[in-house]
């Protein structure tokens, strides 16, 4: 049964979510896939996904199966669902710049594509197409020349064809921090990535933070949440539904709900109790909603607003009549769902902004992916020789004031008449 709770109860809550500790066997698994390459990948499939793989590369032949066998009905919503992605994040390109401040200066940053990704798909109690297209598609529109799916063997055809439809380069059939390794390092037969983005379990969370240095990474994902603001105009059963929806992710999922009106508490937590034995994953949304779900009575809507701020969930519903005033007050969330009429799972699979969000609190200095996540930037400068001459005493000055003469030098070396 959810709590329900007053603001002060619900501050004070301690929800414990902390993974246990996996960083000895992660490392240990990354040095083995870093020397001995496919062959630890493929031993590690064979212990830890009880498969024996003849190789790691997806064929065309398998993708072509998987595109008979999904249909193309459902092959056409994907590329629906692609096309709302990616015009919502070609509104994200950025271009470089260039400027002459003075005469004889000219400054510059350049816009620059990562080479290749690295996208982790997750398996285990749940495949995401949706995250195929979310993560691939940004990357594709960013211009990354190589897009690389790594996902658990016991493929659904499902993830095939969102790959196909997203335009990703190569899929390989390897899961946990296993994956991660040889995307970070290379293999014989994998190749080495600039960057790994995509959410997995606490071994895939692990050695996307051991191998950071090496690549780049998106963030660090944990258990999936939702708040959710609601006042009194709203339907029980519709509240009922979205906080069932993120509860059916993962048993650490949470689903918070936040109202001024302590009827539609009670009504709310009656509906849960209702729709929740309809769930296909019903026991893993009771052990959420029991163990990190709430509904926190509030004295207003401002009070709501406050508490979603410092909670910074990922996902935030604001379920009241004037949504988009509230919204202007709202500072850390990662995606922000206007109206009753706009739940989460819209955002999750369609409406086109992307659903990998920052998680526990993070939204308040991280964003959601972008096709920022898939290019680097690259700045120049370029100076005449007047132009630095008259410059040089004010560099000559800096330098010296920090003790290094190398550095005075190599400008004053090119405006004294002895130095030509």
């Amino acid at each position: 049964m959810i709590r329900i709770v007053n603001a002060e109860d619900f501050r004070r809550a301690d929800i414990n979510l902390q993974a246990k500790d996996v960083s000895s066997t992660v490392a240990a698994i990354i040095d083995d896939v870093r020397v001995n390459g496919d062959s630890a990948v493929l031993e590690y499939e064979r212990r830890f996904d009880r498969v024996e793989l003849s190789g790691l590369e997806v064929t065309r032949t398998e993708t072509e199966e998987a595109l008979r066998a999904v249909g193309e009905e459902y092959i056409a919503m994907l590329q629906r669902a692609a096309e709302n992605i990616r015009a919502f994040h070609t509104k994200q390109v950025r271009t470089g710049f260039m400027f002459s401040p003075k005469e004889g200066v000219i400054l510059g940053q350049r816009v620059i594509p990562l080479q290749r990704v690295g996208l982790y798909v997750p398996g285990g109690t749940a495949s995401y197409p949706s995250s195929v297209l979310m993560n691939a598609i940004p990357a594709k529109i960013a211009g990354c020349e190589e897009i690389i799916i790594a996902t658990p063997p016991e493929i659904r055809p499902e993830i095939l064809a969102a790959a196909h439809v997203a335009g990703v380069t190569r899929v390989f059939k390897m899961g946990g921090a296993q994956a991660v390794a040889a995307l970070a390092y290379g293999t014989e037969s994998v190749p080495r990535v600039d960057k790994i983005v995509g959410p997995g379990n606490v071994y895939v969370a692990e050695a996307k933070r051991q191998v950071f240095g090496r690549v780049a990474i998106d963030m660090i994902a944990g258990p999936s949440e939702i708040l959710i603001i609601a006042d009194k105009n709203n339907s029980p059963a519709h509240l009922a539904a979205d906080m069932l929806a993120q509860s059916e992710h993962d048993k650490l999922a949470s689903a918070i709900l936040i109202t001024d009106s302590q009827d539609l508490a009670g009504s709310v937590s009656g509906e849960i109790e209702s729709q929740i034995v309809k769930l296909s994953r019903h026991d893993i949304a009771r052990a959420s909603i029991d163990d990190n779900g709430a509904i926190v009575i509030v004295k207003n809507i401002a009070e709501a607003v406050k508490i979603a701020n410092e909670v910074a969930p990922e996902h935030l519903e604001l379920c009241v009549d004037e949504p988009f005033e509230v919204m202007t007050r709202i500072r850390n969330a990662g995606s922000v769902f206007l109206g009753k009429n706009s739940p989460e799972a819209l955002g999750d699979y369609y409406a086109g902004p992307n659903h990998t969000l920052p998680t526990m609190g993070t939204a308040r200095f991280s964003s959601p992916l972008s096709v920022d996540d898939f290019v680097k930037k690259s700045q120049y400068i370029y100076y005449t020789e007047e132009v630095l001459r008259a410059a040089a005493g004010d560099i000559d000055r800096f330098a010296m004031s920090e003790g290094l003469t190398g550095h005075a030098r190599s400008v004053t070396i090119r405006t004294e008449q002895e130095g030509r």
